[in-house]
């Protein structure tokens, strides 16, 4: 998923939490900030701040979904998928 995609930092929850996956992210220069998993023998610093961030996402997707036509996806091509993401974005934003 990252392939492609440049980035100043990548934000991602404990599932994520994998040397090899960190490793290629800070391989990219971004900033891995991905909270360490419970049984990390050696726990990684994450920046808290940041990943508060992540929240804010997941609520602009969650609102995106209540769109049946973007939550089902009834759009096959691409571009016009996001168009309609852009619509219903835009509709969120001017309610």
């Amino acid at each position: 998923m990252i392939e492609g995609h440049d980035a100043e930092a990548v934000i991602a929850d404990k599932a994520y939490d994998s040397d090899p996956l960190v490793r290629r992210i800070e391989g990219k220069g971004a900033q891995a900030v991905i909270p360490p998993k419970k049984n990390r023998k050696v726990p990684r610093p994450y920046d808290k701040h940041l990943y508060k961030e992540r929240n804010k996402v997941e609520r602009l997707i969650r609102l995106l979904k209540q769109y049946r036509r973007v939550a089902t996806r009834y759009e096959k091509t691409d571009p016009n998928f996001l168009g309609f993401v852009y619509v219903a974005a835009v509709m969120i934003l001017l309610r």
